[in-house]
């Protein structure tokens, strides 16, 4: 009989650490959150000092039951849920439910190993309530706006929608970026490149950039313009005049935060964020390896901290000098500082042992698990060691009162690039390196033209974000944590606010809608530094410098004016709709854009009188073969997709939209 049950969050989880501990325990899983707020009402009530309403999730009742029945003669508990504020209130939750006449541990670990779990288990500690404060807080938050502005967003555009605190932040950003590149106007500019050789040396061939004209920076508008200053240029010879060498050192990057990991692999490996946490999940609860053993290969997930334990530290030493000798370890080990809201306690996210190697146990893993794995261990063993570095020249051509310029680097020592190259390089230094050509000069030497070539170019617009760039966005204006950046994405696309094109983030019509509304009516909830103080002041519940219930009640009355005045002045677009050039086959009245469950549609705008509607076409062809279909944008649980118009005849779908006469067979999925 085990002498004490210990309660994770997923099977996976409890699997590795059953492993570890032995008979003299049982380990459980919760499945997740098991206890919550009810989804059929808001459940806070307000007027007594916002007291939730808990229940147990009708869906989880099951595996209450479960650990009821498993735990009933066992007197000793120990909760071991993420080491995060969403762990420490599952654990103060399942307390509460499990723990009457019971001992009860909380247990905390950032790996999941022998020598982790161990070290816990001989450090329990009570529950910290200021972390289940602060989680609570943040629940009871976007409870009371998600319950408040949904129906008023239900009578005003149409039945499914919902707001929240974060994600309606989230979709402003992806919507104003939208609207800047749509106002953006590309501005024509030209550049000039020489190619160079020294005198009587045909093999030594160079390039250099036209800089500066008469001393000063310069904008070639247009190609006459630049073709009168090319006819110039020929006219002069081309003399070195300067001559400059320097060496360039580049220190490593710190190991990965959660939202620095999902960059990387959204760059590197073509992960969107989503993906990325599903399979880093996996990876800490738990691989088995050879020899039946299961453990977690790196440590946990969700941290926004830098800071590496002494042990790690040393065995990282370990690897390097045995693997790339003394001369890719520094002096002392780096140190890297996490940003001012870090929580330090966390460590950063790296193996769970540097000593082993991706391709030692490759053959454990799926491909996508070994993608994530080596690019985790490669930056953290790259964080480790010394700095690179180049041999940079920078040469300056004079052509009369024309300044070139011509730049070359060189690695003189690779350092920690030999076993992570930076992610910001870029094209221009890679570009430097493909043309570390240049000859050996001296200031005076005359060098001979062999080619001028101007070329023409256009200034782009921002880029839309991607699963990266908005994470990056969202961490930097103070949007959000660790364990929200993927929620959120995955959200706002689930809502259909927003949907992926080729990887990158657009508004939906009907997100541009919503976002317009709310940007109205609630310009508190929906400004970015409102929403940053607000995550700020849960870290300071979390520390103990600030009052949960001062946050909500500061927060509430203000927020439901809000909430009145949008019922009564928000526009109706569910009634007004949006107007179109389309006329209505039945009555030949004007036909308007709605929204339903499973998109937009047209409809007439006399309804309920003239009840037709139809659906609104891409103008795209079914590509199937033999089908005469066009394509409509539906909705599905996973997002917008395409779908043909002959439907269930036809049951071609694709997730993006295949231009006319493009073959994307590739695509196809079948209901």
């Amino acid at each position: 009989m085990p002498k004490a049950a210990v309660i994770v969050e997923s099977p996976a989880k409890s699997k590795t650490i059953n492993k570890i501990l032995g008979s003299n325990y049982i380990v459980l899983s919760s499945m997740g959150h098991i206890v919550d707020l009810p989804k059929n009402k808001m459940g806070i009530d307000v007027k007594n000092d916002f007291e939730p309403e808990y229940i147990v999730i009708p869906e989880r009742r099951k595996y209450m039951a479960k650990l009821k029945k498993e735990i009933k003669k066992i007197n000793e508990i120990y909760l071991a849920a993420d080491p995060d504020r969403e762990g420490e209130a599952i654990s103060w939750h399942l307390k509460n439910q499990l723990g009457k006449g019971r001992k009860v541990y909380r247990v905390t670990f950032d790996e999941i190993t022998a020598s982790a779990i161990k070290k816990a288990f001989l450090n329990p500690h009570s529950i910290d309530m200021k972390l289940v404060s602060a989680q609570q807080t943040r629940r009871i938050l976007d409870r009371i706006v998600g319950y408040s502005i949904s129906p008023i967003l239900w009578r005003k555009v149409t039945r499914g929608l919902s707001a929240g605190r974060v994600q309606s932040v989230a979709v402003r950003l992806v919507v104003e970026r939208e609207a800047e590149i749509r106002k953006f106007i590309p501005k024509e500019y030209w550049e000039i490149e020489a190619r160079l050789r020294k005198k009587e040396d045909e093999r030594r061939l160079f390039t250099a950039k036209l800089d500066k004209i008469n001393k000063k920076s310069f904008h070639i508008k247009n190609e006459k313009e630049g073709r009168d200053i090319l006819k110039e240029i020929k006219r002069n010879e081309f003399i070195v005049s300067n001559i400059k060498e320097q060496k360039k050192r580049k220190s490593p990057q710190a190991p990965f935060t959660t939202s620095k990991l999902q960059q990387d692999a959204f760059y590197k490996l073509g992960f969107s964020v989503h993906k990325t946490m599903k399979i880093a999940q996996q990876l800490y609860e738990g691989v088995e390896l050879k020899g039946k053993e299961s453990i977690g290969l790196i440590t946990y997930m969700r941290t926004d901290s830098v800071r590496v334990s002494e042990d790690a530290q040393v065995a990282a030493k370990k690897y390097i000098l045995t693997a790339y000798g003394e001369k890719y370890y520094p002096h002392k080990p780096n140190i890297y500082k996490s940003k001012k809201s870090a929580q330090e306690a966390h460590e950063c996210i790296r193996p769970s042992g540097p000593s082993r190697e991706p391709h030692s146990i490759k053959s454990f893993l799926t491909p996508d698990q070994f993608k994530l794995y080596e690019l985790i261990w490669k930056k953290f063993i790259s964080s480790q060691m010394v700095q690179a570095i180049y041999s940079v020249t920078s040469v300056e051509i004079e052509a009369g009162k024309y300044l070139f310029k011509a730049s070359g680097t060189k690695v003189v020592f690779d350092g920690f690039t030999k076993l992570y190259p930076p992610t910001d390089v870029t094209k221009e230094d890679e570009r430097r390196k493909v043309l570390w050509k240049i000859p050996v000069l001296v200031v005076g030497e005359h060098l001979d033209l062999v080619k001028l070539t101007p070329s023409q170019h256009f200034t782009k617009p921002p880029p839309r974000y991607s699963d990266a760039s908005l994470v990056k966005a969202l961490e930097e204006k103070g949007i959000g944590r660790p364990s929200t950046y993927a929620p959120i994405i995955f959200t706002i696309i689930r809502r259909n606010y927003v949907k992926r094109i080729r990887g990158y983030l657009s508004p939906t019509e009907l997100g541009e809608i919503v976002n317009t509304l709310l940007v109205k009516h609630f310009p508190k909830i929906m400004d970015v530094n409102f929403t940053a103080k607000m995550e700020d002041e849960l870290d300071g519940i979390e520390e103990g410098r600030v009052d949960w219930l001062d946050v909500l009640e500061s927060f509430y009355s203000p927020f439901m004016h809000n909430v009145d005045e949008a019922k009564k002045r928000m526009k109706s677009i569910k009634k007004e709709g949006v107007k179109t050039d389309e006329i209505c086959d039945l009555c030949g009245k004007p036909m308007i854009i709605k929204w339903g469950r499973r998109g937009k549609f047209l409809s007439c705008s006399t309804f309920p009188k003239c009840k037709f509607a139809k659906s609104i076409t891409t103008g795209v062809k079914c590509p199937s073969p033999d089908c005469d279909g066009e394509l409509i944008e539906r909705r599905s649980k996973r997002g917008t997709f395409y779908g043909c118009t002959k439907y269930p005849a036809c049951k071609y779908t694709s997730r993006s939209l295949p231009k006319q006469g493009e073959d994307k067979t590739e695509e196809k999925t079948h209901h």
